[in-house]
């Protein structure tokens, strides 16, 4: 299985930013222009671009569509989400230039919708995004820009969506995103024994090349890396030798 390294851009306003743990109050804005950045990761030689409508994630709307388009422009493929709520937002996301839409709320809240979306488009097509913190004992589903927590669990949907079809699953530990904490492995670990269907993508806390390691022996598929590029920490050139 190859193994696929992700950069991030997360916008907000149409600025470059990142949170801590999904704080909306605790955030970083970086002097990138989006534009810029995506093409620099391509010229590094990245092939996929990981990019977060925060404002949408939050107000489920589309808010930065304008400057996803402009990123799909660079020539990279784009996975983007962040704000779909319906068939019409995948449309919109689709007709910019997206590659793979992400579905994080309407996943969690609407699976039989998804399910549905799944068999039109096909896998190749959609990432759900669980993203997860730890709640009483269980893995917890928080959504809607991770400010409201559902009922579901992340050990009820992975396997679910698996049996419908779906092929890539981004992951999130929130408690370690922004933080530079280091993936949190058991996790994946996790999601590699209960949904091993599922080509997973570890997010949440990248801070060194050996976590990039780790993650892809504790059977991740790929990473997205944020924080850790946006600062310094390594290159995408380095990362993109592990």
């Amino acid at each position: 299985m190859s193994f696929t390294i992700i950069p991030a851009i997360d916008l907000r306003a149409g600025r470059v930013v990142r949170l801590r743990q999904g704080d909306y109050d605790q955030q970083t804005t970086y002097d990138f222009d989006p534009q810029t950045l995506a093409r620099r990761y391509a010229d590094a030689g990245a092939e996929w671009l990981h990019v977060v409508d925060l404002d949408g994630a939050r107000s489920g709307t589309l808010d930065n569509l304008q400057v996803i388009e402009a990123i799909a422009r660079t020539g990279m493929q784009v996975q983007a989400g962040g704000g779909v709520r319906g068939e019409d937002d995948l449309r919109r996301l689709f007709d910019a230039g997206v590659n793979r839409a992400v579905l994080g709320s309407v996943a969690i809240r609407e699976p039989a919708q998804v399910g549905t979306w799944l068999g039109k488009y096909g896998s190749a097509r959609l990432t759900i995004a669980l993203d997860t913190r730890r709640i009483d004992g269980r893995w917890a589903l928080p959504s809607a820009g991770w400010t409201e927590v559902e009922a579901r669990s992340l050990d009820e949907l992975a396997p679910w969506y698996a049996t419908r079809g779906a092929r890539h699953l981004l992951c999130t530990d929130i408690d370690r995103d922004g933080m530079l904490a280091g993936f949190n492995l058991d996790l994946y670990r996790h999601l590699a024994a209960t949904a091993p269907a599922l080509e997973v993508q570890a997010s949440g806390g990248v801070r060194s090349l050996d976590d990039i390691r780790d993650a892809r022996t504790a059977g991740a598929w790929g990473v997205i890396l944020g924080r850790a590029l946006l600062e310094g920490r390594f290159t995408i050139e380095d990362a993109l030798t592990c």
